[in-house]
């Protein structure tokens, strides 16, 4: 990354993304946040400072017309970082197609959205990175709606890759990291299982 990038972080109101976009401030680029919560990307914007290079834009990865206007708003770009995720936990027998739906747009639709509309926008050598993680290679019980989506979004990032270079794509797999996502769960490092 070079100073004075504009990279766009959705996803970047708590967690990953919020650290994330810290340290590309810390590096001298303008980064635009994106999350669903009003709330919680004006206390991200708070914490991180920077108000001359910080822009928080309201909006749901599911939605494209919403993701439009974040990509609207940080015009040209040279990374793009998707950390936004929406995965509801629980049997498979019991999942409700809600429930379905809601990782589905989070974690494929979304992803695809924001890579539809960031590539364009692209300055060389430009990047999309997305989050995936442990689940798409080591499902827990009540994690295979987690496990579907994850692999998923690992062979949407290979084809992507193909099509949109020279711009990078890579999914970077997340494992033990404590943040708000997963909420009173945590994976035991050895095997992969859900602990309540």
């Amino acid at each position: 990354m070079n100073e004075n990038d504009t990279v766009v972080v959705i996803g970047g109101s708590s967690g990953l993304g919020l650290a994330v976009a810290r340290r590309c401030l810390a590096d001298g680029a303008w980064v635009v946040i994106a999350g669903r919560s009003p709330q919680r990307l004006d206390a991200a914007s708070k914490e991180l400072g920077y108000p001359g290079r910080l822009t928080a834009v309201p909006a749901d990865i599911a939605d494209r017309a919403q993701l439009t206007r974040v990509f609207d708003r940080a015009g040209k770009l040279a990374h793009l970082v998707v950390t936004a995720a929406d995965l509801p936990y629980g049997a498979a027998v019991t999942l409700t197609e809600d429930s379905v739906m809601r990782a589905l747009r989070s974690k494929i639709l979304g992803p695809l959205f924001a890579a539809q509309l960031a590539a364009p926008r692209m300055t060389a050598p430009g990047s999309i990175t997305f989050t995936s993680g442990i689940a798409a290679y080591r499902p827990a019980p009540g994690g295979m709606l987690a496990a579907t989506v994850n692999g998923a979004l690992e062979s949407m990032v290979r084809a992507l890759a193909l099509e949109l270079g020279p711009v990078r794509v890579n999914a970077v797999s997340r494992f033990l990291i404590s943040d708000s996502l997963v909420t009173g769960t945590v994976l035991h490092a050895e095997g992969a299982q859900l602990l309540v």
